[in-house]
């Protein structure tokens, strides 16, 4: 009996020692996961901005359309979602207000428009969940609720600003009234981690795109990728990979295009799969518990703010708000953020980017700084006019709800997600900028109508689910319509169908044979798969707890 005793003990010391080693090494291998998801987002932005870079300089260059503030608003988003960073495009901005090529009050509704365009970086990384119905709606969700809280606030503060110029006024009396210095740079916290890496394999000249938009000829035959590298006391050869290679910056944009994309999907996959191989048990109730309990009450209130901090916070160390939201998204799919706490941390994010942009702007020339800071301000004050709209009172947590109901509706229908992504940040931007360009009097034509035809819709939406005896019987439903105006259904029908036909030129005839019943299979499985979670201890605590057995045995196969 002893031997034995002695056996199992040290069984049992083993056991917990390779326990041990294994969270050790699945938390370096987490770490470095994550290294190399944060460096693959600088390379996409790097790819971004080769390939779409003097489009992007370009579009900037037409003054006469950025007058227009709706027009601003679209450039504003197209420029950001080209070169996917928000901070280029405010240097952008900033450069040619400095130059006297756009005022101050033309350069609002493009910082409008950059920051909703920056959040299309997290939307773009829920999608890489789409594989798991649940962790695609909870993921799809928390990126945009971020979408939402932008296009929410541009639809109030840019009328008020076209018609006011209130935040012009506001940034105006701030910079009048301090006697501001110039200062050293904005610190690099992240960059230094990285900058290694992405150094390695590309290097860009930005100043190329600015010169393009303060209209210099001779940049347009200029090469985005940097081959010489300024040190303390010479200038060398820099020493990324492409520097030697003689391509067009188009086809280096397209092959570090497709690189960064690979790595960035094999990351997010890998770094899912290890946090729901170490969350698991009472770690992950813990975790879960500390991220999304309230503070006791009455107090309770105070939790959201302090969130609002924390994502301040944490975007001002990693310097850029695409980072820190596509780092959050896959938590938020896999249950360990609830959406209600990602909320405030997504608007902390919008403060902590524009604090690094106000540091920027402080360290500029004696002559621009009173133009760049009033542009980082007027950034500032948008955000937290914002926040002020849409979070405080919890009935105005608008983007929540509506950031909800599209994860769901994108979990029924996962090829929506592209449909979105493809229409609030190309389609419908490129439409407004197309006619704003024809004149403010066909935009107005146009966008009239098709307003208070959405608002019509909204309000019927809205008393058909609550007071549906004040309607008139015919609008008590949307039945009289045809069935592709009001319901999704016949929308994925031909989709899905058009995959199949496409799948079955790519398939042999067995597979052929088979793909109509794995289409009615997974038809049928459909609903079912909304009530399945891969890791069931995720689940919100006020969610019923009735999983039946079949339920939870399909959990853990």
């Amino acid at each position: 009996p002893v031997s034995s005793l002695s056996l199992e003990t040290e069984l049992d010391t083993k056991g917990k020692v390779m326990r041990v080693l294994t969270a050790i090494v699945k938390f370096i291998l987490l770490v470095g996961f994550l290294y190399m998801f944060v460096c693959s987002l600088d390379v996409l932005s790097s790819a971004f901005q080769l390939v779409g870079g003097k489009a992007a300089g370009d579009i900037f260059q037409d003054n006469a359309v950025l007058s227009n503030p709706v027009a601003g608003l679209v450039i504003g988003v197209l420029v950001t979602v080209l070169v996917q960073s928000s901070s280029t495009s405010s240097s952008i901005v900033v450069s040619m207000v400095s130059s006297g090529l756009l005022e101050v009050q033309s350069a609002v509704p493009v910082i409008m428009g950059a920051n909703i365009g920056t959040s299309v970086t997290n939307t773009i990384v829920a999608m890489m969940q789409a594989g798991d119905r649940n962790e695609f709606r909870r993921a799809f969700a928390g990126a945009t609720v971020h979408d939402f809280f932008n296009w929410l606030s541009v639809v109030i503060l840019l009328p008020l600003e076209a018609a006011t110029g209130v935040l012009y006024k506001l940034t105006k009396i701030v910079i009048d009234s301090f006697n501001i210095q110039g200062g050293n740079n904005a610190p690099d916290l992240l960059n230094v981690i990285t900058d290694p890496l992405t150094d390695a394999i590309i290097e860009l000249d930005k100043n190329v795109i600015r010169d393009i938009a303060t209209g210099d000829p001779a940049a347009r035959n200029k090469s985005l990728i940097k081959i010489w590298c300024k040190t303390e006391k010479i200038t060398v050869r820099c020493n990324h990979i492409f520097v030697y290679a003689n391509l067009p910056d188009l086809a280096v944009g397209i092959i570090l295009l497709a690189l960064s994309l690979l790595i960035l999907c094999t990351c997010l996959i890998l770094i899912v799969k290890l946090l729901n191989s170490m969350l698991k048990g009472q770690v992950a109730v813990v975790i879960k518990k500390v991220l999304n309990t309230d503070f006791p009450f009455p107090f309770g209130w105070v939790t959201g703010y302090i969130a609002i901090m924390v994502g301040a916070g944490m975007t001002f160390i990693v310097q850029s708000s695409s980072v820190f939201t596509s780092a959050i998204t896959p938590l938020v799919g896999i249950g360990v953020i609830s959406l209600e706490r990602a909320y405030p941390l997504t608007l902390g994010s919008n403060i902590g980017t524009t604090t690094t942009a106000i540091l920027a702007a402080m360290a500029a020339p004696g002559e621009t700084l009173a133009n760049s800071l009033q542009i980082a301000l007027c950034h500032f004050f948008f955000n937290i006019a914002g926040i002020l709209l849409w979070y405080p009172i919890p009935f105005t947590r608008i983007p929540i709800r509506l950031a909800r109901a599209l994860g769901n509706h994108t979990a029924k229908y996962r090829w929506f997600a592209a449909l979105y992504l493809l229409l609030c940040f190309f389609l419908m931007p490129l439409t407004i900028l197309g006619l704003s360009l024809a004149g403010w009097q066909t935009l107005v034509g146009v966008a009239v109508p098709i307003v208070v035809l959405a608002i019509f819709i909204i309000v019927v939406n809205l008393m058909q689910a609550r007071c549906p005896q004040y309607l008139p019987s015919g609008l008590r439903d949307w039945d009289f319509l045809p069935r592709p105006l009001h319901s999704m259904a016949p929308w994925d029908h031909v989709v899905t169908s058009g995959m199949a036909f496409c799948g079955a030129h790519c398939c042999c005839c067995c597979k052929c044979c088979q793909s109509s019943e794995d289409e009615e299979k997974g038809l049928q499985e459909r609903k079912k798969s909304l009530e399945i979670y891969d890791n069931p201890v995720l689940t919100r605590d006020d969610e019923p707890q009735e999983t039946s057995k079949e339920t939870m045995k399909a959990t853990q196969l």
